[in-house]
């Protein structure tokens, strides 16, 4: 490969991990050299004219609240423009106004139209995003000493249930309970598993404490500055290299592999002993999305207007229907009305559309690798509260879970999340360690969302993988 001499470290795959683990090592004084199999950096932070040319649609990712948040973006110098929208997300319901998930606590406790319900969302929600950077340091460098172990604590005594029955026990009213299930449905687990109810707390407070942005211009603008700060600290970034072997790898003293177990298994083969390589089979796979993108000749026209001040908006009524439709997919099957999480960029970040025009997507949740067409289960959703949307559709794009895998080989069977994120893989993510991230190859470690703390893009993983490998001693800056 072109470029390969003279490296400290090598990083293959440039996912939020891939980027935020290069520039970590790069901090750190190494020459790092970063892979990428696709034409474009970036995984799941990129972007494209998906439907018609001037609508920038996010191919993954678009609301960041975790790379505000954590440890490894924080104090990163990245230029970047993040756009905030008024309502942070919006859940409609039928025959009633919209709950609002605001910025403000305090705003959104009101809304929630009982006293019970605002004082148990203040103790829950509220007491979380309260705890500040200590404790969305805690819970997402899960295997450290934690930061705010009081905090934790209490965290958890809330966290570790599931879902279902967190919303049943604290909150007596249908508008709050259907607000923190659409949130701890981002976890893509069935909501009446454990820690399903850690999900949503830790998102909702994240929209009070950080917000739920978009980068203005399209996700693909982080990538591109996390790359910048690659380069302007010496290393090297090549695109259209692909890995299919370890001997592939240009010689170093650290490989970070921004790959899930599946990739790992077929790229470093019989160099694995028996044992580990077990480990990696048994890694389970998640859920996978169907996705689709519209551009739009107009705004929703969503039935509360409250709506069209939301960045983001959860499509699957009450709690009971949201916990049926995802207890479906668990199960294997595809439920008749799917929840679905619709995200309305331009609320936030009109540059992604032509003057007057709007661009959206929305996902389900289906089997991993179904090949089923949701886009009338979907669309249906969205007319259910925002009746005429089919008339505003100038174009649409839909990807199913082997589309998405083709875009991004991590994306396996559909899976965002890098492996089902219930709570065996929460503590075993790919094995049982106090060390996750190393594998047993000497100066080789894992940094995908298939190690912890896991899904969404906060870059930790590639954080922790990087300390690791500093640490460790397979690091060592090569002089002169």
């Amino acid at each position: 490969m072109a470029g390969a001499d003279g490296f400290d470290a090598v990083v293959v795959g440039s996912g939020p991990n891939g980027l935020i683990g290069a520039v970590t090592l790069a901090e750190a004084g190494l020459r790092v050299l970063l892979l990428e199999a696709a034409a474009e950096f970036g995984g799941g932070l990129r972007s494209a004219a998906l439907t018609l040319d001037g609508f920038t649609h996010d191919v993954c990712a678009t609301v960041l609240p975790l790379a505000r948040a954590s440890a490894a973006f924080r104090n990163l110098p990245l230029r970047v423009d993040w756009a905030f929208p008024r309502v942070q997300a919006a859940h409609p319901l039928d025959g009633q106004d919209a709950v609002l998930l605001h910025r403000d606590i305090g705003e959104t406790a009101a809304g929630l139209r009982s006293a019970v319900d605002a004082a148990a969302w203040r103790a829950s929600v509220g007491a979380t995003a309260s705890g500040g950077p200590g404790l969305v340091d805690s819970l997402l460098s899960p295997l450290s000493v934690p930061r705010a172990p009081l905090r934790l604590a209490r965290f958890a005594t809330f966290g570790v249930l599931p879902a279902t029955v967190l919303t049943r026990t604290i909150f007596g009213g249908e508008r709050a309970r259907a607000l923190f299930a659409g949130m701890a449905a981002h976890s893509m687990v069935d909501l009446r598993a454990p820690i399903t109810g850690g999900y949503g707390m830790l998102l909702g407070a994240l929209a009070h404490r950080v917000g739920w942005p978009v980068v203005r211009g399209g996700s693909h603008r982080l990538a591109a500055a996390l790359v910048g700060r690659l380069v302007s600290l010496g290393g090297a970034a090549e695109s259209g290299q692909t890995v299919r072997d370890l001997s592939d790898v240009p010689r170093a003293g650290v490989i970070l592999l921004d790959l899930t177990p599946s990739q790992v298994l077929a790229v470093c083969g019989d160099r694995l002993p028996g044992g580990y390589a077990r480990q990696l089979r048994r890694f389970r796979y998640g859920p996978g999305v169907f996705k689709l993108d519209w551009a739009l000749s107009g705004p929703v026209p969503w039935k509360d207007p409250a709506v069209a001040t939301a960045g983001t908006v959860h499509l699957g009524g009450t709690l009971a229907e949201i916990a049926a439709g995802e207890a479906e997919v668990a199960a294997g099957r595809l439920p008749a009305r799917p929840f679905v999480l619709a995200v309305q960029p331009c609320v936030a970040d009109p540059s992604r559309a032509p003057a007057g025009r709007h661009v959206l997507w929305a996902y389900c949740h289906v089997p991993n690798g179904c090949p089923a067409d949701m886009t009338a289960a979907i669309e249906d959703q969205v007319e259910r509260f925002a009746p005429g949307f089919r008339d505003l559709i100038l174009a649409r794009a839909a990807h199913d879970p082997a589309a998405l895998q083709r875009h991004d080989p991590n994306l396996v069977g559909g899976d965002i999340a890098g492996g089902d994120a219930g709570f065996v893989q929460f503590v075993r993510r790919p094995r049982l360690s106090l060390r996750p991230w190393a594998t047993p190859l000497r100066g080789v470690y894992l940094c995908s969302a298939s190690t912890p703390p896991g899904p969404g893009v906060h870059g930790m993983g590639g954080y922790h993988a990087a300390r690791l490998a500093l640490a460790g001693g397979d690091a060592r800056v090569r002089s002169g």
